[in-house]
């Protein structure tokens, strides 16, 4: 097996650092004692503004009128249920995971950043999303390569099934992907954020199935570490294997949005545009969208 690296990975084109706007200034240090692994990750890997602008611009292309009612799949702490929440007062959305720590997390935080008229709009469920059924959906979410935890065809296309019967006749199914060479290799990227260091750690990849094992670890000024925060354990799905997968499902059409590149850092742009040609470069991050 290959030792791990740390490697320089200023042109690779990610969502992951292009998306997450600046970590929120602290007044005081953190540490791995004090800091919050949830409070974390919200800072260092989300951004629920610009997904819900992505899903916003792609219903205004694609059907002309604007959607209401969005269901959150894996939703963790579902801070982009309460982004979507916010836009509108006619908004209403569903969270759907199976992690009683984090829903719990959640709805504190969520009781903090909503009003008690939007909090009345937000539904968590801690169900399993293969056999949940809130209703149908305008807008289904699987983020963050959730879904990356369905390791077999047979599972993944279960679910893609379960997604498209919880969507309305014109419902569309929201999702992300990785990929990219420096995909298939164990290394660890680190991203410098206010007051603590993000540490994305490809740990280990097996060829043979497709397995990966991801983790997160934050770094602190005071040198202490929290090893471990989030641990994934995936199998790392291509493109064309989602797309077939979304079609055998009952998806009518399926259409990749790939992400620019800004001229003056070759990075990712932020900017996703639909296309059947991508470039071939280290590491990319894609949405896909699933019509019914």
């Amino acid at each position: 097996m290959a030792t791990k690296q740390q490697k320089d990975r200023s042109k690779r084109k990610s969502k992951r650092r292009l998306k997450k706007k600046e970590a929120k200034r602290r007044d005081h240090w953190e540490s791995a004692e004090t800091a919050d692994r949830h409070d974390l990750y919200e800072r260092s890997v989300q951004n629920s503004e610009s997904e819900i602008d992505f899903v916003l611009e792609v219903w205004e292309a694609r059907r002309g009128r604007m959607p209401t009612f969005l269901r959150e799949d894996f939703c963790g702490t579902a801070q982009t249920s309460a982004e979507w929440i916010r836009r509108g007062p006619d908004n209403r959305a569903i969270g759907v995971d199976l992690d009683a720590e984090v829903v719990q997390w959640g709805l504190a935080r969520n009781a903090e950043r909503l009003t008690e008229e939007q909090l009345g709009r937000l539904q968590v469920r801690l169900e399993d999303v293969l056999v949940v059924d809130p209703g149908p959906a305008d807008t289904l979410l699987a983020m963050n390569f959730s879904y990356y935890l369905f390791k077999d065809r047979e599972s993944l296309r279960e679910y893609f099934v379960a997604a498209h019967r919880g969507l309305v006749d014109d419902g569309m199914f929201f999702l992300d992907a990785y990929g990219g060479s420096e995909s298939f290799t164990e290394l660890e990227e680190e991203r410098d954020l206010d007051g603590f260091t993000y540490v994305w750690d490809q740990h280990s990849y097996n060829p043979v199935t497709g397995g990966v094992l991801n983790k997160i670890h934050f770094r602190f000024p005071d040198d202490t570490e929290m090893t471990d925060a989030f641990i994934y354990d995936w199998r790392l799905w291509t493109l064309p294997e989602i797309q077939e997968l979304l079609l055998e499902a009952g998806f009518s059409r399926v259409t990749v949005y790939w992400e620019g590149t800004d001229e003056e850092t070759e990075e990712g742009d932020g900017v996703f545009v639909p296309t059947t040609v991508g470039e071939a470069c280290a590491g990319w991050i894609a949405y896909i969208v699933a019509e019914k």
